[in-house]
């Protein structure tokens, strides 16, 4: 390959991908695969950002549904977001990435405080970026901090790291019938709720146009894959 697809990117993970066949919590030879992919690709001089989200932890949604004030739900997810980027910022270290840790929560000690100039610097150097803590604000997903972000730093697509193979009509694990969408209008997504990203989400990247590759994330080398131009997954663009 001669050059990439996306000069810069914006890598979304949920946490669950993090937990890896564990029901929960972080598993660290899939932080170590993921850490991997990342470097090849970072090899390839892109510049990558990475939004991770902390439902392997915590899950802000569910805890809210059962009783718990939702701003206070939202910021312990916003804090098990934290944790996830501490973690795989261990893993791209021991493969040799020079990496920072911008959090929304300001918490010096362990993380820069999320500033969107500096991040773009960062990434101007080379440095692998991992954005922490959400928007910093309540009653927002990590969807949306991928979006907000992607914007704030100028990537030229969100990718989309997932456990099924891209954007389908419903969950196909649940139903092995469900029509896969090899592309998608962002108006496609809104129209049938298609489970890409939340709606807000989608419409912040339907207004600056920017592509979504939605991929299984499980399937080694798909993240290069994207960047070659090869046909993985789905695509969301207008």
């Amino acid at each position: 390959m001669t050059e990439p697809a996306y000069s810069r990117i914006l890598l979304k993970l949920s946490g669950e991908v993090l937990a890896g066949p564990q029901p929960y919590g972080i598993d660290l030879q899939t932080l170590k695969g993921l850490a991997r992919e990342i470097k090849e690709v970072s090899d390839l001089g892109v510049s990558i950002a990475l939004v991770l989200g902390g439902g392997n932890i915590f899950r802000g949604l569910a805890a809210s549904a059962s009783g718990m004030d939702r701003a206070n739900a939202d910021y312990i997810g916003m804090l098990a977001t934290v944790m996830n980027c501490l973690a795989f910022q261990d893993a791209l270290d021991r493969e040799g990435l020079v990496t920072r840790v911008m959090t929304a929560l300001e918490m010096r000690e362990i993380a820069e405080p999320y500033v969107y100039r500096r991040a773009i610097r960062h990434m101007e150097k080379g440095r692998v970026i991992l954005l922490a803590g959400g928007t910093g604000n309540p009653y927002f997903t990590t969807d949306t901090a991928a979006a907000l972000r992607a914007l704030e730093i100028h990537a030229r697509a969100i990718l989309k790291g997932t456990k099924v193979d891209g954007v389908y009509s419903e969950d196909p694990e649940k139903n092995p019938a469900a029509t896969f969408y090899p592309t998608a209008s962002y108006m496609d997504v809104l129209k049938n709720n298609l489970k890409v990203m939340d709606l807000t989400a989608i419409s912040m990247c339907m207004d600056a146009q920017l592509p979504i590759h939605v991929f299984n994330i499980r399937k080694r080398g798909n993240i290069r894959r994207v960047l070659e131009g090869e046909s993985v997954g789905s695509l969301v663009k207008g």
